[in-house]
């Protein structure tokens, strides 16, 4: 029998999942089973089938003990598996680095072409337009400020010439960041706080159609392939790249390895731009809180006129739709907005304003209270105190308070409490205003608010209630807490001059008691004899206020003037002694039937009106003529009551000599009452200067001179000019026309002219010289 050749088995492919494994073992068991050493048949097979069966036995042992080497072979393609993703996951986060890195650097180097380019050619041209842009230089006042600060972070990134895939690149940008960071702050704070001039300027420039088309044109040629329409394309770049810095360098952080060697100083970076923009924003919003307030604070004083200036249609439109608005809350028909918390700082306000008001009028009051008695100075009165030890000490202790004690305290008030309050109650002003300005603001905002589409104006109302209204929630607290405790401070500081004040008083006392009477006293027989002594003092006040009185209610005696005692006589012969009265002023007549008068005159008084009931006016008779006087220009004449007087003939010396030693007379009678209700000894008086008795005068015979009672100026050349007193001679007592108005006179320089007679009058005159002649 032939043998069959050796059959070739393929390769047999391991699975890869170990759950098939109990199938090949099952497989094993059946062929056990079916190849089992009972059955004779199978021993008496050909040799061909034999080497079968061993072939199959042996692939089955090879299945079974690889078994161990396919999980090892399994884990080894998991790993490089892991590897390789690993590997893959990194080389993307290093392309998107490095992607990142570059927009940063390029995107930086294209916004400073930009704003050169906005800084140089566009606004070289905007000044060459004619008529001149009205304000356009201050919206290019920070930009070289930018342009400098952003040249010196390329400038430092490129002096290295690294690369964005170079690993020392991101530690060499950071750190040069991080070292401008304060110029970054201070260029774009001021550019940004300033943002909004770009916004007015346009919005003005777009009301004037022909100027905003030569404004785009002159864009449009200065950069043609930007197809800018506005400068605020060019203008606002510094806004958003401001913003952008955060984005990009977070953005950078985030495709950097943690173990990368500039991941932490990256880490820092991308805090510091995120604190740059909250540290800009912080300053703009200070920035318009403070124009907000600006604007605001003060005060203007205006007059009626002034306000009616001011008055056009949008303004009575606007304070009308506030009062009807403010009519609507009181009445409740319109809900009011309530805001409890600036409801309650604004009432702590108003109360700390009166209390401040209040406190500085009670300072003031009390520093005139103090001016007054120190302007009372009884110590430089010369009295003679000798051997009164209790007088002297006290002038003593007087002079020291007000001289060096009083007025240092004084000083120190005013510069302590009155200074300081005087100014807190100027810084009230600002609040006051802004807290009544944002009443209005609220009324504008509550008509707008329930509005969906607002216009420019509109919108800026309520963006500036919403400014208003932060400022106040935000600074009105700390104002009343500063105010709060200045006035904590002011009261302590109150309470400390005043203690001061009694310990320097009280060492000045106690240098000066050891020198009085009462200084051993105990304290009960102290009050006692304080007591007595005040008591005795408030009686011989009152006794001398009633001397006082009695010597003044007394009617004063006036002695008639010599030219005025014929018209006494006659006077007298017509009306009774209590209707003559005395001419205080001199009166000119103004008005019909006025009579014109010289102080000192005479008249009775007929009636005490006039014809219309006018007591301003009373009638008089001036000896012949009557006429009408000013009530307030005449007082009641007191003749001496010894003796009539005398008429012009008799001899003046005379009356003069009794007149003086009646006066004298009073004046001694008076001194002796006045003494005895001050009890004054002779040590507390000085002794009364003896009279000396003038030498007697040779008789002189009256005379009498008309002179120029009140002044008079020429208006033409047949009048002359006079002055008060000055002496003249009548010529004729009337003018040409026989006039008795006018009067011609002759001066002593020889000048002859025409005066009113009523500006004349005459007057005694004692010479030895001869008069006019």
């Amino acid at each position: 029998m032939q043998v069959p050749p050796r059959l070739h088995l393929p390769a047999l492919h391991l699975p890869h999942d170990r759950t098939m494994m109990p199938d090949l073992l099952q497989d094993h068991a059946q062929l056990e089973d079916l190849f089992s050493p009972e059955d004779d048949d199978f021993f008496t097979e050909s040799d061909e089938s034999s080497e079968l069966l061993d072939c199959n036995a042996s692939v089955l042992n090879m299945s079974i003990c690889s078994e161990d080497s396919f999980i090892e072979l399994k884990e080894e393609n998991d790993e490089a598996q892991r590897k390789s993703e690993k590997e893959k996951t990194q080389e993307i986060r290093s392309q998107r680095q490095n992607l990142a890195v570059q927009e940063l650097l390029e995107s930086e180097r294209n916004y400073l072409r930009m704003l050169q380019l906005c800084s140089g050619v566009v606004r070289e041209n905007l000044l060459k337009i004619q008529p001149p842009l009205p304000n356009l230089e201050p919206l290019f006042e920070h930009i070289p400020e930018v342009i400098s600060v952003t040249s010196r972070l390329l400038e430092s990134v490129d002096q290295d010439q690294l690369q964005p895939g170079d690993p020392d690149f991101l530690q060499t940008f950071c750190t040069s960041f991080l070292s401008l960071s304060s110029n970054i702050e201070a260029a774009y704070k001021e550019y940004l706080s300033n943002y909004s001039q770009v916004t007015s300027w346009e919005i003005s420039c777009k009301q004037k159609e022909a100027l905003w088309d030569q404004v785009v044109r002159v864009l449009k040629t200065s950069a043609p392939e930007l197809k800018a329409s506005s400068l605020s394309f060019f203008l606002v770049m510094p806004v958003q790249r401001i913003a952008r810095y955060p984005l990009l360098l977070q953005t950078i952080q985030k495709h950097t390895d943690p173990s990368h060697p500039a991941y932490d100083l990256l880490h820092q970076t991308a805090a510091t731009s995120v604190s740059l923009n909250c540290h800009i924003n912080e300053y703009k919003r200070i920035r318009e809180f403070r124009e907000v307030a600006d604007k605001y604070k003060k005060t203007e004083n205006l007059s009626i006129k002034d306000m009616i200036n001011r008055l056009n249609t949008h303004s009575i439109f606007k304070k009308t739709a506030r009062l009807s608005q403010q009519i609507k809350h009181e009445t409740g028909i319109a809900p009011k907005l309530v805001d409890e918390e600036f409801d309650a700082l604004e009432g702590f306000f108003y109360l700390l304003e009166k209390c401040i008001l209040e406190l500085l009028e009670n300072v003031e009051t009390y520093l005139s209270h103090l001016q007054v008695f120190l302007s009372c100075k009884p110590e430089e009165f010369d009295l003679y105190m000798d051997a009164q030890r209790e007088v002297v000490c006290y002038k003593e202790i007087t002079t020291a308070l007000r001289q060096w004690i009083l007025p240092t305290f004084e000083k120190r008030l005013r510069e302590l409490i009155h200074k300081p309050l005087c100014s807190l109650r100027d810084l009230l002003v600002g609040p006051r205003n802004l807290i009544r300005k944002r009443l209005d603001k609220l009324l504008d905002y509550e008509l707008i608010e329930s509005k969906t589409n607002l216009s420019y104006e509109e919108q800026a109302a309520a963006n500036t209630y919403r400014t208003m209204n932060t400022l106040l929630l935000t600074e009105l607290p700390r104002f009343n807490t500063v105010s709060l405790q200045l006035i904590w401070r002011l009261l302590g500081t109150f309470s400390c001059l005043h203690r001061d004040l009694a310990s320097d008083m009280t060492q000045l006392f106690q240098t000066f008691a050891t020198q009085l009477s009462h200084s051993a006293m105990s304290p009960s027989a102290f009050w006692e004899w304080a007591e007595a002594a005040v008591m005795e003092g408030m009686r011989k006040l009152q006794d001398l206020c009633q001397t006082v009185e009695e010597a003044l209610s007394a009617p004063v005696v006036m002695p008639v003037n010599p030219c005025w005692a014929l018209r006494y006589q006659q006077l007298r012969q017509k009306h009774s002694p209590d209707r003559i009265y005395e001419v205080t002023s001199g009166a000119v007549g103004s008005r019909e039937l006025d009579l014109s008068l010289i102080k000192g005159e005479l008249v009775a008084v007929v009636s005490e009106r006039d014809s219309k009931g006018d007591r301003r006016r009373w009638l008089v008779d001036a000896g012949g003529k009557r006429g009408y006087a000013p009530a307030s220009k005449l007082r009641q004449y007191q003749a001496p009551p010894a003796e009539a007087p005398l008429p012009p003939s008799q001899s003046s010396r005379a009356q003069s000599s009794r007149a003086e030693t009646s006066r004298a007379e009073q004046s001694r009678l008076r001194g002796q009452k006045l003494s005895k209700s001050l009890d004054l000894g002779p040590s507390r008086l000085r002794p009364a200067p003896v009279p000396v008795e003038a030498p007697p005068l040779s008789p002189a015979l009256p005379m009498f001179q008309v002179v120029a009672a009140y002044p008079f100026t020429a208006r033409g050349p047949r009048e002359v000019s006079l002055s008060p007193g000055e002496p003249v001679r009548v010529l004729e007592p009337h003018d040409k026309k026989g006039s008795p108005e006018w009067s011609l006179v002759q001066t002593r320089g020889g000048q002859s002219g025409y005066v009113p007679s009523n500006y004349l009058t005459m007057v005694p005159q004692t010479s030895y010289a001869r008069p006019y002649p």
